[in-house]
């Protein structure tokens, strides 16, 4: 229970990004009033966690409507994650966990951007979507293990709004420099994760198992 809930935390937290959304939170409000701010924050953090806990709790059954397996997804998931890992050691952005810098030019414009883009993609991005489904579905139908996925998915959120609330504080705190260690630390995890998530994906396959038997393609 104790591990189920600290590779969620790791993997949530990496995908999320709390002190990077809050920094960018920070320089797409810098005009607005501490009441918009919050209240953006409210609407955002509200309208991620729809958005993922939709994706924990009912991603599994679309999957299989669409006739993907979870294999499949557990291997395309790790992939993705291991991208969006390798952007966070290296401190670039690519889209995956921030925002493009087309949609950064358009939130510009924007007095509200509390669906977008905070609450997708800042928040709910394609990774922290990928995860959700992956973590939830990899509890095997245990619903405290489940139970404790989604918990964490919720601590998290409940960390990130906070990092909103005192974002320009945060930004002042860690600067340039801490905001790259953590984001780079988690990245690293992240990186291990997805890998974890790949060797299962493979593994679940059979395509292993195919491959070594005799005559096997």
């Amino acid at each position: 229970m104790l591990t189920t809930a600290a590779v969620a935390f790791a993997t949530f937290f990496a995908t999320i990004g709390p002190v990077d959304v809050a920094a960018m939170f920070a320089a797409l409000t810098a005009e607005s009033t501490p009441a918009q701010r919050r209240s953006m924050a409210i609407k955002g953090t509200a309208t991620a966690a729809g958005i993922l806990l939709l994706f924990a709790l009912a991603g599994e059954t679309l999957l299989s409507h669409l006739g993907i397996s979870l294999a499949a997804f557990r291997t395309a998931g790790g992939v993705l994650l291991l991208l969006i890992g390798i952007d966070m050691v290296f401190a670039r952005s690519s889209g995956g966990v921030s925002t493009t810098e087309d949609e950064s030019a358009e939130a510009h414009l924007k007095s509200d951007i509390s669906v977008f883009p905070l609450a997708t993609p800042l928040i709910a991005g394609p990774g922290a979507m990928g995860a959700a489904i992956l973590l939830v579905a990899g509890a095997e139908g245990d619903l405290a293990h489940q139970l404790v996925v989604i918990g964490t998915l919720l601590g998290v959120l409940l960390i990130t709004f906070v990092a909103l609330l005192g974002a320009s504080q945060l930004q002042r705190v860690l600067g340039v420099t801490g905001l790259h260690v953590i984001s780079r630390v988690f990245g690293v995890l992240l990186c291990a994760l997805a890998v974890q998530f790949l060797f299962d994906g493979i593994a679940e396959s059979g395509l292993l198992a195919g491959a070594g038997r005799p005559g096997g393609g």
